[in-house]
């Protein structure tokens, strides 16, 4: 009590030199609850026009002067809170209107009626938010109103001036966690306030339970001091703090709109679950308890990080380090779990009012914002090269109401740098929602997708093949779990498979589009190498749905990129092959994918090369009658390297060049042993690599005897 009481006398000092809005020349003297009565100070008129308020008169009220029925209490609150709504209170009557609610002067009833219209224009005195939490411990608010002020405190948090006195009282916050009503908003409330020379405090909750919104507190305990926090935290938790719909909430973002800010759409409550990141960083030696702190924000070069590199100390507004490359490295660099703990924190809300549950001034009114937050959030995961699993928790739940088009470039983002999913839910978090929005949009979002599939694939194998030395492979850097080699295989393998069933039917959609054509075979060049650039022990072959458009396209390029592929497949198969001779270790290749490759090598050489398309045996077969029907004279022809759409026009510019003087053009000219040797130097001179390692690695030929044209036989 007298620890109390002490405290109460040097916090709660007079208000003389606040400012007072013409509110309170009502309703100061009401009530009996407050040590002030009699008459009220003038008020200066210019501060009360700074204020924004019309102060014409100043009328003095007897002590006992009742609220209920104040017609003049009524008109004031009624502009004040006009006020409010419109362009926010500054920080001194934001101070005085929660002096007054928090001590009763006006009684319990007006009191949550001045609480929710507490909508600050700029920023919030820390002074008036400790002097609040102070009168918290007289005991004469209701329970209701309390946790209705905490809930205040913890919209406008970031919107606080400092932080350093609210963290000195710490222990007396931490006494409220006992109220069973109050426990979950002082818990989060303790979460954003916590330190390390906080982490002792942990001891007290072993009596608490096991409810969400303790044991997100104690992750951030165990973070600090994890020989302390002996209970053991889930690792995919049940969201701890609780979205309460708050009455400031669109007022706020409005207000800071029509201010010109920027922060109220980014305040410091969070609902998604959080998950610490066992992050494989350089270890660094404890800092000495005794020297003196460093503001991230006082360094302004790498040099002087690496000086203070134990002395940080992190911003109140954990989104200032995304636009910070100083921070960033300080990230990259120091095994600092509270950071990753607090950002992810800050970015959980950030998603969840933003995208997710927007109101007023939502991301279709403030798509501006929104593309700023997300460009500067892609780059910072850029930096780091790796995601946050705040963005992975968001995806999971946006891809569900996502129409494909509200900020795609960054949401395609986002989903790119996801880290690998279980095979047992990747289905459901990301095929089924990915699979609506492909089939119902338009040929650009496929593409986009495609690409951002590649994207992820890529990141997916390069996490592999650091990582793939070690006992234990943790390709999901954002989640406790540790992933087997079997378990990693098994979501590539599905995630391959998904591509392969969406770029099949796509194509088909899109009547081959050359532009989507391109896209699937960017993914097919990345699954080709799977085992020799990544060293993970799979391969898989493209769906036929895949092959066939690709050897059937009308532009050389994407038959030239099928051949690079079907070259690379080959290489692949070759190398493992050779080691599961050499060694016990080696994967094994099951025949069905020796089948797949070897039937398609067939039909590429009997296509491009023999002339024997639409023979029995070929993937594609026509009947009989039906190609006599068509009246294409060699029909077994259309799709060799002379009269296939890709390539004809060159073709035929090589036969001018070879029979300048001939007016009857014979294509089947080229076929001839000379002339085909230098047909065939013609089009790699042209730029079709993948085309000349595909005849160079598969096809050996020979002159034929009687006629002079070339025959292949497959090497």
């Amino acid at each position: 009590c007298l620890l109390l009481s002490s405290l109460t006398h040097s916090i709660l000092r007079p208000c003389k030199s606040l400012l007072y809005i013409k509110l309170f020349t009502s309703i100061y003297p009401f009530s009996s609850a407050g040590p002030y009565e009699g008459r009220l100070e003038p008020i200066p008129a210019t501060i009360g026009r700074e204020a924004g308020y019309t102060l014409d008169r100043l009328t003095v009220f007897e002590a006992g002067t009742p609220v209920l029925g104040n017609d003049e209490l009524e008109k004031n609150l009624v502009q004040v809170e006009k006020v409010a709504y419109s362009q926010g209170l500054p920080p001194e009557a934001v101070s005085i209107m929660l002096e007054f609610a928090m001590s009763l002067r006006m009684g319990t009833s007006p009191c949550v009626r001045v609480l929710k219209c507490l909508i600050p224009a700029s920023v919030v005195p820390q002074e008036a938010v400790v002097r609040a939490v102070v009168w918290l411990s007289v005991g004469k608010m209701p329970i209701s109103t309390q946790v209705l002020f905490i809930k205040w405190v913890l919209t406008v948090f970031d919107m606080i001036d400092a932080k350093d006195q609210l963290r000195a009282i710490y222990g007396f916050i931490f006494n409220f966690v006992t109220d069973e009503n109050l426990c979950p908003f002082i818990c989060h409330l303790l979460y954003l306030l916590t330190r390390k020379e906080n982490g002792t405090d942990c001891l007290l909750f072993s009596s608490q339970g096991r409810q969400p919104f303790l044991l997100h507190l104690l992750s951030l305990y165990k973070v600090f001091c994890p020989e302390l926090v002996t209970l053991s935290i889930p690792s995919r938790m049940k969201s701890g703090f609780r979205n309460h719909i708050s009455p400031w909430q669109s007022a706020l973002i409005a207000v800071q709109k029509r201010n010109g800010l920027q922060g109220a759409s980014s305040m410091s409550l969070v609902t998604n679950k959080d998950k610490t990141n066992p992050r494989k960083r350089v270890s660094q030696s404890e800092q000495s308890s005794s020297r003196r702190m460093v503001p991230l924000v006082e360094l302004h070069s790498f040099a002087q990080l690496l000086e203070n590199m134990h002395r940080i100390e992190l911003p109140a507004q954990m989104g200032s380090l995304l636009g910070s490359s100083l921070a960033l490295q300080y990230l990259d660099c120091v095994q600092d779990e509270s950071a990753l703990l607090r950002l992810n924190f800050w970015l959980g809300y950030a998603f969840h009012e933003e995208f997710l549950f927007c109101g007023d001034g939502g991301p279709s009114q403030t798509s501006e914002e929104a593309l700023q937050f997300l460009n500067k959030l892609l780059s910072a995961q850029h930096f780091l090269q790796e995601g946050f699993s705040s963005s992975e928790v968001f995806l999971y739940k946006f891809l569900n109401v996502w129409d494909g088009s509200l900020l795609r470039p960054q949401i395609l983002g986002l989903l790119s740098n996801i880290p690998v999913v279980p095979s047992s839910q990747i289905r459901t978090l990301l095929f089924e929602p990915l699979m609506q929005l492909f089939f119902t949009s338009s040929l650009f979002f496929k593409c986009g997708l495609m690409e951002c599939l590649n994207n992820m694939l890529l990141k997916w194998l390069t996490w592999h093949s650091i990582y793939a030395l070690e006992d234990d492979l943790d390709i999901s850097l954002n989640s406790h779990t540790n992933m087997t080699l079997s378990g990693f295989k098994d979501s590539v393998m599905e995630l391959i498979h998904f591509v392969g069933r969406l770029a099949s039917v796509g194509l088909q959609l899109e009547g081959c589009h050359c532009l989507l054509l391109s896209f699937v075979l960017d993914f097919y060049e990345t699954v080709c190498d799977t085992f020799l650039k990544y060293g993970l022990p799979l391969i898989v072959m493209p769906p036929a749905g895949v092959f066939y458009p690709a050897l059937f396209a009308t532009d050389p390029v994407s038959v030239d990129r099928l051949a690079y592929i079907m070259h690379r497949y080959k290489v692949n198969l070759t190398s493992a092959k050779s080691q599961e001779k050499v060694t016990e270790q080696a994967f094994h290749i099951s025949r069905q994918t020796f089948r797949e490759f070897n039937h398609y090598v067939v039909i590429m050489v009997n296509c491009l090369w023999n002339s024997r398309m639409f023979y029995p045996g070929m993937g594609v077969q026509l009947g009989e009658e039906l190609l006599l029907k068509s009246n294409v004279p060699q029909y077994g022809s259309s799709f060799d390297l002379v009269h296939h759409p890709a390539f004809m026009s060159y073709a035929v510019n090589f036969h001018q060049k070879c029979w300048p003087g001939k007016k009857d053009m014979d294509l089947n000219s080229i076929k001839h042993s000379k002339p085909w040797n230098w047909y065939l130097e013609y089009l790699f001179t042209q730029g079709y690599d993948g085309l000349k390692h595909f005849v160079q690695s598969n096809i050996s030929w020979q002159l034929k005897a009687d006629d002079g044209q070339v025959d292949a036989q497959r090497r």
